[in-house]
């Protein structure tokens, strides 16, 4: 398929919809900190099945989401798909692999933050209408997604699910009928507001698309034999590939089918950008580049300008694993410049075997969960003045127990540091975050929480140093979670910047 051939056909609702079985929905299992939102991949080769680099690539991705995985191929005549609740590792096996015939594919991995967890609304998400297959792949949320989805429903448009992403592929879909590729992207861009990087698969033809303000992550990679859209470099690496950059703010990337290049489209461009801070903070794997920085020196720095801001004399700094070590490295490394004579040392051992879903169904077992995932090494603790290096404090009953299980431990004080601000409002760009009612900062000061955590002294780091950390200005970071500003217009909230959501029913912009 040519990118610029006008589509044929008139507009018309989709026709049918590839939906595996329900096997049953639950509710996400409650977590003290934040949990990711999704992980997206895809691919175009040469000559070579895109099943099990994509199988490859969502083990790399894997922890963004591990409620369900995904994958979506074309073999050039018919597109292919498995979806499954679990892990990668789980979701697939070698006969499924080998079904998903063709070289181009994408993949998914899921939390879910919206839509229930269950099969029907596991990723990607495939429409079969009159101008061909579409699948879909999406991390982000979409702020105006329950609107598009009653304006589509009321011209046909059947709904299986309540997520976003369905929105997303039915827009799409719609435009398909109408327009060619890349001015169908751009309307169904001009649309949706809220934050997302999505990889799409037209027939064989396998695209990226991310926000206009880069909300999200999303990257090119360059294989042996063609190339690949990711979530994070970490995925590219894990198949021997070559990071190329950044899928930019507003941009559509559009991979050839054959894997030999790749065209790119700037459909829209923001003054400002709104990278989320906490991929760098939390989210992202250390060994991961994302907007031009590596997120495991970016965490080192976090960590050093955490001690230029708040650093304490202690004779022990320690992390809390695995997310808090680099800062906590960092952090270490800055002190002994200033010659504090601080040791750095690994105070907590992680349990890898204790999961996310482990079963916590009265309040003293998930006390108890803490002790399964966290224990002390008493001869690094016991007498000693400790700095407790983190990267947030969410809900506060995980703080709260590590500090006094340090006291147990023997600790004579407890000093907590946390390598952002503090988290006082809810993220709606796809981060399962607590609502404020829940979040231990959103009406408390910060010697309030200090004494609920039970530690000796508490501090965060501030907007300015995370800004100056990552190379960039509070004006092209979204701050939402800490500041109550969002860079999204959202029912409710204040803005950090000029945006106004579209309107629904309204024409689209003329296409340039």
């Amino acid at each position: 398929m040519s990118h610029g051939d006008p589509g044929e056909g008139a507009a018309a609702p989709v026709t049918s919809i590839t939906e595996p079985l329900d096997d049953g929905s639950r509710e996400p299992t409650p977590t003290d900190g934040p949990t990711e939102k999704c992980g997206v991949v895809g691919v175009a080769l040469d000559d070579r099945a895109a099943a099990r680099p994509l199988y490859y690539s969502l083990y790399a991705l894997q922890h963004r989401g591990q409620d369900s995985a995904g994958i979506a191929t074309h073999d050039g005549f018919q597109q292919h798909s498995h979806v499954e609740m679990g892990l990668v590792g789980d979701a697939f096996t070698q006969t499924d692999l080998d079904d998903l015939a063709g070289s181009a594919g994408i993949g998914h991995v899921r939390y879910p933050t919206a839509g229930s967890v269950n099969t029907r609304c596991a990723q990607p998400f495939s429409v079969s209408f009159k101008s061909g297959a579409l699948g879909l792949a999406h991390n982000g949320n979409l702020v105006n997604a329950d609107d598009i989805r009653d304006e589509l429903a009321a011209t046909g448009h059947a709904f299986t699910t309540q997520g976003d992403t369905e929105v997303i592929a039915h827009d799409l879909a719609r435009n398909l009928l109408e327009s060619d590729l890349i001015r169908a992207v751009k309307r169904t861009m001009s649309r949706i507001h809220g934050s997302y990087s999505l990889t799409v698969m037209h027939d064989d033809t396998v695209m990226g698309v991310r926000d206009p303000q880069g909300n999200r992550p999303l990257c090119i990679g360059k294989l042996d034999d063609g190339y690949v859209l990711a979530s994070e470099s970490a995925a590219i690496d894990t198949l021997d590939g070559e990071l190329v950059r950044d899928v930019r703010p507003g941009e559509l990337v559009v991979l050839e089918s054959d894997g030999s290049g790749f065209d790119s489209y700037r459909l829209f461009e923001e003054d400002n950008s709104a990278h989320c801070f906490f991929e760098h903070v939390y989210f992202a794997r250390p060994d991961s580049v994302i907007d031009d920085t590596l997120v495991y020196e970016a965490r080192r720095d976090l960590g050093r300008a955490l001690w230029d801001e708040a650093g304490i004399d202690s004779d022990v700094v320690m992390p809390v694993p695995d997310s808090g070590r680099a800062f906590a490295s960092g952090y270490a490394d800055a002190a002994a410049e200033d010659g504090a004579d601080v040791e750095f040392a690994e105070g907590l051992m992680k349990n890898r075997y204790v999961g996310r879903t482990f079963i916590m169904p009265t309040q003293d077992e998930r006390e108890r969960a803490v002790r399964l995932k966290l224990n002390p090494i008493r001869s690094t603790v016991e007498g000693k003045t400790v700095t407790l290096i983190d990267d947030s404090i969410v809900r506060g009953t995980t703080s709260t127990q590590l500090v006094q299980l340090l006291r147990d431990a023997g600790a004579e004080a407890v000093h907590v540091r946390i390598g952002a601000p503090a988290i006082i409002a809810p993220c709606y760009m796809g981060i399962d975050m607590a609502t404020r009612e829940e979040l231990i900062a959103a009406d408390q000061s910060v010697e309030e929480v200090r004494e609920e955590i039970g530690a000796d002294s508490l501090s965060y780091l501030s907007v300015d140093a995370v800004a100056g950390a990552l190379s960039s200005t509070t004006a092209d970071l979204c701050l939402g979670c800490v500041t109550g500003e969002y860079p999204y217009d959202i029912d409710g909230e204040a803005t950090d910047r000029d945006v106004t959501r579209p309107t629904v029913g309204a024409p689209s912009p003329a296409d340039d």
